[in-house]
């Protein structure tokens, strides 16, 4: 209903509302807007995603984002990426050539970045062409951080992270609950035998740390 209203100032005026009603109720950080494309009518998360247009869906998340962020609450777009089914949506692989992964599944979130500069993104269940999305380093940092720009936290969706030390050097900064146990030893043990770098650590400990210092609630 939002998407079909194609009007980027009214979406900008709710998110304004949702943002006062977060900081009344101490919230520092919305988990939206959802950006995934509507290609199938059974994906149970249709009812948060704005369209089957990539364009449309962009500009709208990026008025989103503009007019939240600027009444102190972050956001997170999501689900990054390629989200489009609910059945087995924390095994399910979306097979996508190239171009449509750019020129479809991925264009909303790119305008929703580089318009947007969104405080967070998250990242979804699914793999992507035999790779889990938190664990995708040409997702999470070639395409999101190197190419677009992207400076800031990358969190799992809530479960989404098998390993995380592999998560992190993929460019995921924190893992969300529950995520089958906490791997705090997993990732010292991958910092011991050099399979996940000090300095993909460190980005990640400096985006929690960014994250919190900008909308941690004060007021």
């Amino acid at each position: 209903a939002i998407a079909c209203s194609w009007d980027t100032e009214l979406v900008g005026e709710m998110a304004g509302g949702i943002a006062r009603e977060a900081k009344d109720l101490s919230v520092s950080v919305i988990l939206g807007p959802g950006v995934n494309m509507k290609r199938s009518p059974l994906c149970g998360r249709n009812f948060e995603y704005y369209s089957e247009d990539p364009y449309l869906a962009g500009k709208l998340a990026a008025n989103y984002i503009k007019a939240m962020q600027a009444e102190g609450v972050g956001t997170s777009v999501k689900h990054f990426a390629c989200n489009s089914q609910e059945t087995n949506r924390m095994t399910s692989d979306s097979m996508v050539d190239e171009r449509a992964l750019h020129e479809i599944y991925l264009r909303a979130f790119e305008i929703a970045v580089k318009e947007g500069n969104p405080a967070t993104i998250m990242g979804s269940y699914n793999l992507i062409g035999g790779v889990s999305a938190c664990e995708n380093k040409y997702l999470l940092t070639e395409i999101l951080r190197n190419k677009w720009g992207f400076d800031g936290l990358v969190m799992s969706d809530w479960g989404a992270c098998v390993d995380l030390p592999a998560c992190i050097e993929a460019g995921m900064d924190i893992e969300m609950p529950d995520s089958n146990g906490v791997h705090y030893d997993s990732v010292k043990t991958a910092l011991s035998d050099n399979t996940l770098s000090g300095q993909a650590l460190d980005r990640a400990v400096n985006n929690v740390k960014k994250l919190c210092d900008s909308y941690r609630r004060t007021d």
